[in-house]
């Protein structure tokens, strides 16, 4: 497919689904109506929106679904203390009860960010339904309890300072409102992404948007503080399936040198890095990651 005929196809306007998962309605996009199924899942902060310009594409060949997670984009966002536990290990069931309920067989799995954490945890947890893991950037989680030994010490202090700040209500939701402005949003894009023209008005919309929503800042701020659960560097060696790494060389926040590391796991079949991007390659540069995603798909 050439890159003038992929950049068409994104313009699709893909209609937001719901589906209900204990209770609570959750968003989904679909693509396709034959082939292996793809599910992709987003990461914090993001949505289904994410893969808007990666569903049609790869949707031509295969059953493609993107998933906003509980607490994220359409999705409900119940209150951590008292309705849900915003987990890996949630999320991981999330997604597997989606494999089971919506797409009704086991599914490639690709993630971005956090969400290559819930991939990876979907598939230790239910490896009936993992047919591979594609992780695009995977989140390193540096200020995780136990990996805060490594960092400088002024940072390794002030992460459980500001945690515990955010832990009282009226400074979180402060921190929160301040975040969530479309000038704010911008500047952290323009961060993560190397290429400018990438970071669009549609996009600032598109994550802008959840934040709106009654309770998205008790979700932000419960995930903020979450400094426990799995690493990546524990869920790949248990891998149950075949995983592909791609890696935007130039991501701010998540060195590729760290993540080569994870290619040393037996389970990647292979690492690619994508010269030039950020760390969320399959927005900044669909056609590049569309192609390598299908081949590993299709071409097996």
């Amino acid at each position: 497919m050439t890159h003038s005929s992929s950049i068409a196809l994104t313009n699709i306007d893909i209609e937001t689904k719901t589906w209900r998962w204990r209770g609570f309605p959750i968003g989904y996009k679909v693509q396709g109506e034959q082939g292996p199924a793809i599910v992709m899942v987003h990461g914090f902060g993001a949505s289904s929106g994410h893969w808007r310009k990666n569903l049609p594409v790869l949707g031509a060949n295969c059953r493609c679904y993107a998933l906003d997670l509980i607490g994220f984009g359409a999705s409900a966002k119940p209150n951590p203390t008292i309705e849900i536990e915003y987990t890996f290990e949630t999320w991981g069931q999330q997604v597997a009860d989606f494999c089971r309920e919506v797409v009704g067989t086991p599914a490639f799995l690709v993630g971005n960010s956090i969400g290559c954490i819930v991939v990876m945890q979907t598939a230790v947890n239910y490896p009936e339904l993992a047919l591979g893991v594609a992780i695009l950037n995977c989140s390193l989680r540096l200020f995780h309890d136990r990996k805060r030994a490594e960092l400088p010490w002024y940072r390794s202090l002030g992460v459980p300072i500001l945690q515990r700040l955010l832990g009282i209500k009226w400074v979180g939701q402060l921190f929160f409102s301040q975040l969530a402005k479309p000038k704010v949003v911008r500047k952290i894009l323009l961060q993560a992404y190397r290429r400018p023209e990438a970071v669009t008005e549609e996009l600032i919309d598109i994550l802008m948007a959840p934040a709106a929503d009654a309770g998205a800042a008790d979700v932000f701020i419960a995930f903020t503080r979450y400094s426990q659960g799995p690493l990546a560097e524990d869920l790949l060696p248990i891998l149950p399936c075949k995983a592909i790494i791609l890696w935007g060389t130039q991501d701010p926040w998540e060195p590729i040198e760290l993540g080569q590391e994870l290619a040393k796991f037996p389970q990647v079949e292979k690492f690619v890095p994508l010269e030039g991007l950020g760390h969320c390659p399959q927005d900044e540069a669909p056609e590049i990651v569309n192609p390598i995603l299908l081949d590993w798909v299709v071409g097996g």
